[in-house]
């Protein structure tokens, strides 16, 4: 099983979540970019409200790829006290970390959400919808960040995901759907035929046209 682009790929995992269709406690939440066009399927053929959830890993200073916390839409911040701990990361260094991705963050959500007000997710069941997942730290980081925004059911939902991270979402998450869910991954972009970059201006077109989306 395979699929032909993001449009396709969020049809197939609409088919998964109908379960969810027609509800009024469900919103859509998609992490951008390549989420976007996956979750505005999803969102049409569920009839389900759609919004963009962006998150920003706090790197390890001179090893960003190690994430010593994240922050997210809507204020949501989340660390990691390990991590800091073992590498020994002050508070000015945290400080400073947090304000560059704060405001590159900030940039962000004026650019895709027009200064709109995030909206109130107590008591809601959130789709966080991504087009993939290989190690899912950004997914994490997404659900730990909605967990401690208050009382909701968080279910992850995405086309690929090796097994092994599947399983581990499945820990912090309420439910997880993969369309594939693969012991032998080779990369999200091997499980499409087109897995071209999306631009800004392919998500701003996006929610646009989405009518459960006032932009």
């Amino acid at each position: 099983m395979y699929f032909i682009d993001r449009k396709d790929a969020g049809e197939k995992l609409a088919e998964l979540l109908m379960d969810y269709s027609n509800r009024e406690d469900v919103l859509i939440l998609a992490l951008p970019r390549g989420g976007v066009p996956v979750a505005y399927e999803v969102s049409q053929l569920i009839h389900a409200p759609l919004d963009v959830f962006l998150v920003r890993k706090l790197g390890v200073p001179g090893r960003e790829e190690l994430a010593f916390g994240a922050i997210a839409s809507g204020g949501l911040k989340i660390f990691n006290d390990n991590v800091i701990r073992i590498f020994n990361i002050s508070d000015d260094m945290i400080k400073t970390v947090l304000k560059l991705e704060t405001e590159e963050l900030n940039r962000r959500e004026k650019f895709y959400r027009n200064n709109r007000p995030f909206p109130n997710l107590t008591g809601k069941k959130i789709i966080l919808v991504d087009d993939g997942m290989a190690t899912g730290a950004t997914m994490k980081a997404a659900v730990r960040a909605l967990k401690g925004k208050g009382k909701m059911k968080v279910i992850v939902s995405v086309p690929v995901a090796p097994e092994e991270t599947c399983h581990s979402i499945a820990v912090i998450a309420d439910e997880v759907v993969c369309a594939i869910s693969s012991r032998d991954f080779s990369g999200v972009g091997s499980y499409y035929e087109d897995f071209s970059q999306v631009s800004d201006e392919e998500v701003i077109d996006i929610l646009q046209r989405n009518e459960n989306y006032q932009y």
